[in-house]
């Protein structure tokens, strides 16, 4: 066994403190840096620890060994800041026993209790496994206590034997893909990010470069909305050409202001960004807020490696600016709007015009805003930093993200369902689109649109996506006042005018709502000729004190969720103290249930109302909005009442058969493409998929002698013919598709008619039994470059794409997924049993589903997978057809630690 050494492509990625470190593998040109370390970085005792023992040559001995000519056991890692080498990490090959490495750790002194042996670590385990490590094993010093301490955080499980003042330790690493290790590493990427974040948006000085005198100019607007706002801490203006603005001094350049500002706002041109920003970082500035656009592409990288050399967040370029309303710092940096009101809502935004719409309706609506930040082109910070600020800031408990683009989706998504359990996340899904892939060469690709891979990650991130900047407000503000509803999401429509309760209740019915019927007995509160059937008319007669009455015996009744109370202006609403709005608002805004008012005359989407308690009721224009809003309560409320699901279980997959496999054909095949039936059924094999008896045959004689010796396995004693020739696409619509071929002059007869119709072209057929009927449905995969592998599930056969019913997730499976995925299709009824019909083995379709996700889990080469149609039967499932394609793609493991790098910065 060897190690395939990693290409010298480093990862960025953050320490405790939010300092950014660069790894990347060690080699020859390495050699000082490494010696340094050991010697110079490490103190006597250090070097004691690490080497049980003070000897002068350790430290050369250390760089000869992991610096020398590449040794194929042998994988090194450092970590560097700047030009330093902090830290490394090291495994070498033992010979017994197999498949484990002799691990080694050493970090300078400076940089301990930062957390760069556990990073090191994480970037270790992960390269070790992809190299077919399965343990790291490892000597140290009873009493080498930080150590032990990295080990027992790092989150997998340690094996410890104590012999005479040594500890052997054993580390498994085939639980690096368990819960408990992915939580240890979301967590310490947590508390980094945050840390990270903390001269951004809570600075304690900040510098404007670029303000110049010219009124209306960016950097002059900006500098003047902080002085104005009040900002807390220390404002300077940097300008070479000027020396004061507005009567105060302006500074030459970052290095002649009076102290190092935490955040550096720039406002300068395109071409003098990067040369400013290496500046900043230079001086010590820690965060960039950059208001420019127009970066071109050596511009973007060379920005990049300037906040990652000095370890500096950024965000934008392009961007309006951001704004912090907590009163210990109340920074106004943008150029939007006004500055909002202070608040409990995090507001992040991609599109400046997007922020300031949102920021005025929240600003009318009366929701504050605890900090709001425009990404801009988003080359650093992201919606999934800005999630983790305001889960820990302890202010934020109402989150609204605008994103046209995702750097890491499944990152996002993680990050998301941890912090959907605490604050709702609320988003509108930019860039929908119904176009589809009308040239995808599969049914599976065909289904995967772009918006089919953002309702997936939206749906398993917890996260409200609502369709425009409109219904994002309308929810957030039943969301911001209200309490959630049961689960159950039961609506009791009241009105005073029968004909905008029935709209009301359709409109409730068409998102998903119950209508519950409610007792008689409450007819006796309202007035004669009222109706208590739901819903609810009490006539125009109803008065304030007898729909206060009604109301509150309402919110009693168990069987209701949410009240939605209907009220047309009427003659009778006119007369002194008749107006049934005050029952609304003499009365509590928070009950047992969420309360939401239609007002007919009101002439906004949505507004606050404030009641007797100082509560606030949300009241719409429409029914129709108001019922999409109480759908999203009762959409959030069934999310958190539903318990941790673990991942999908797919036992006795053969990883290593799949690998040999998968790797075989793109050395052969470096280009890519579709495997061919043989080795499609060697793939599906491997990880347990039910493919039917296979047999390939090249010629006449031979697919007769297989037609035979199938008769028996086949339905009705039949076989089906399939021509197969490289490159091939649908080939039921092409015509290389024969079923039910019962006797041996059928089958000679069916492949005669493929090679005269396909001539030099067939390269020969597949021979398969005959599958007993049942309901045909399609399972595939298809791998996105952004989003990682989309599960598909629909129904299947020639039909698949005109009836459409399909459902998605993004991989890896959780078993709730697997029964969701099912549940939500159209043809669920035909699926569980319909019309005295037997269901099917729903145990083995969810089967397939859970293979296909761990199978795509593992190989990010499966770029696309179609097991069409895979019958669905009493008994069983099973897969009559499939197509699998690959493609050389990097193997990524989207939880590991690492700072991600925008595409316009990526070198060329």
């Amino acid at each position: 066994m060897s190690i395939v050494h990693p290409p010298r492509v480093t990862a960025e990625a953050l320490l405790a403190d939010g300092t950014t470190v660069e790894l990347g593998p060690l080699g020859p040109g390495d050699h000082r840096a490494v010696l340094d370390l050991h010697a110079e970085g490490m103190s006597e005792e250090s070097r004691r620890m690490r080497f049980f023992g003070v000897s002068r040559n350790a430290p050369a001995q250390a760089a000869d060994r992991l610096c020398g000519p590449p040794r194929a056991g042998l994988l090194a890692l450092g970590a560097w800041v700047g030009e330093e080498l902090i830290g490394e990490a090291d495994c070498e090959l033992l010979d017994q026993p197999p498949a484990t490495a002799e691990l080694a750790l050493a970090v300078a002194d400076r940089w301990h209790g930062r957390g760069a042996a556990t990073l090191l670590l994480e970037h270790l385990v992960h390269a070790a496994r992809a190299a077919g490590v399965r343990f790291f094993e490892a000597d140290t010093l009873f009493g080498n206590r930080a150590v032990h301490r990295v080990f027992a955080d790092l989150g997998l499980p340690v094996e410890r034997r104590y012999t005479q003042g040594e500890v052997r330790i054993r580390v498994p690493l085939d639980d690096e893909v368990g819960e408990r290790y992915r939580s240890a590493v979301d967590e310490r990427g947590r508390r980094a990010d945050v840390a990270s974040l903390a001269a951004l948006l809570r600075p304690a000085s900040v510098a404007v470069i670029g303000a110049s005198r010219r009124a209306g100019s960016v950097g002059r607007t900006v500098l003047g909305r902080i002085r104005r706002g009040g900002f807390v801490g220390e404002v300077w203006a940097v300008n070479p050409h000027t020396g004061e603005i507005d009567g105060r001094p302006a500074y030459p350049s970052v290095r002649a202001l009076p102290a190092v500002p935490d955040l550096a706002v720039l406002a300068v041109p395109a071409g003098a960004v990067p040369a400013v920003a290496e500046e900043c970082g230079a001086a010590g500035v820690r965060a960039l807020l950059v208001l420019t656009s127009g970066l071109g592409p050596e511009q973007a990288r060379a920005l990049m490696h300037a906040c990652r050399r000095h370890s500096m967040r950024l965000v934008g370029p392009n961007s309006l600016g951001m704004a912090q309303t907590d009163p210990a710092v109340r920074l106004d940096a943008e150029f939007g709007g006004a500055f909002p009101r202070p608040g409990t809502a995090g507001v992040a935004v991609q599109s400046g015009g997007v922020g300031i719409a949102l920021l005025q309706r929240l600003a009318w609506l009366g929701i504050g805003v605890s900090s709001f930040v425009s990404l801009g082109d988003k080359y650093d910070v992201s919606g999934n930093d800005l999630l983790q600020w305001w889960e820990a800031d302890g202010r934020t408990d109402l989150a609204l993200l605008h994103l046209e683009s995702f750097g890491s989706p499944r990152a996002f998504a993680r990050t998301a369902r941890r912090v959907t359990r605490t604050i709702p996340v609320l988003t509108v899904d930019a860039g929908r689109s119904t176009a589809g892939r009308r040239g995808a060469a599969s049914h599976t690709a065909a289904a995967a649109t772009p918006t089919v891979t953002r309702e997936a990650l939206f749906r398993q991130a917890g996260i409200t996506a609502t369709r425009s900047i409109e219904e994002l407000v309308e929810v957030a503000a039943l969301l911001h006042a209200q309490p959630l509803p049961d689960p159950r999401g039961a609506v009791a429509v009241v009105s005073n005018a029968g004909g905008i309760g029935i709209l009301a209740a359709d409109a409730c019915a068409e998102a998903g709502l119950l209508l519950p019927e409610l007792p008689s007995e409450l007819a006796k509160l309202l007035p004669p000729g009222a109706s208590v059937r739901n819903p609810v008319d009490t006539t125009a007669a109803v008065g304030p004190t007898e729909l206060a009455l009604f109301l509150r015996a309402l919110e009693r009744e168990e069987a209701v969720d949410a009240i939605l109370v209907c009220i047309a202006p009427t003659a009778l609403c006119e007369s002194p103290g008749q107006d049934p709005v005050r029952a609304l608002l003499e009365g509590p805004a928070r009950r047992r249930v969420p309360i939401a008012a239609v007002l007919l005359d009101q002439q906004v989407p949505v507004r606050y109302r404030g009641c007797a308690d100082g509560g606030m009721l949300p009241a719409y224009s429409d029914g129709l909005s108001a019922a999409r809003a109480l759908a999203h309560a009762r959409d959030r409320a069934r999310r958190l009442a539903e318990p941790f699901s673990p991942p999908a279980d797919a036992p006795d997959c053969d990883r290593r058969a799949a690998r040999s496999l998968v790797d075989g054909h793109l050395t052969a095949h470096p280009e890519g493409g579709w495997l061919d039936p043989l080795s499609t059924a060697d793939l599906l094999e491997a990880y347990g998929l039910p493919l039917t008896t296979t047999v390939w045959a090249r010629d006449e004689h031979t697919v007769s002698v297989a037609a035979t010796g199938l008769r028996r396995l086949g339905h009705e004693g039949k076989v089906a013919l399939k021509a197969y020739w490289p490159g091939q696409v649908h080939k039921s619509a092409s015509g290389a598709v024969r079923t039910g071929l019962g006797s041996d002059a059928e089958v000679r007869s069916a492949y005669r008619e493929f090679t005269s119709r396909f001539g030099g072209e067939l390269a020969g057929a597949v021979v398969q039994p005959m599958a007993a009927p049942g309901i045909e449905l399609l399972a595939g995969v298809v791998q996105d470059q952004v989003f990682g592998p989309l599960i598909v599930l629909g129904l299947g056969g020639a039909a698949a794409d005109v009836l459409a019913d399909r459902v998605a997730r993004l991989a890896p499976l959780s078993e709730r997924d697997l029964t969701a995925m099912v549940a939500e299709l159209r043809s669920a009824p035909l699926l569980l049993g319909n019309g005295g019909e037997p269901p099917v083995d729903l145990a083995a379709v969810r089967s397939v589903l859970a293979r296909l996700s761990r199978l795509a889990d593992d190989f990010p080469e499966l770029v696309e997978a179609d097991l069409n149609p895979v019958i669905a039967r009493p008994d069983g499932a099973l897969c009559v057809d499939a197509r699998v394609r690959l493609e050389r793609r990097p193997s990524f493991d989207p939880y590991l630690r690492r700072l991600r790098r925008p595409a316009a910065a990526e070198a060329e």
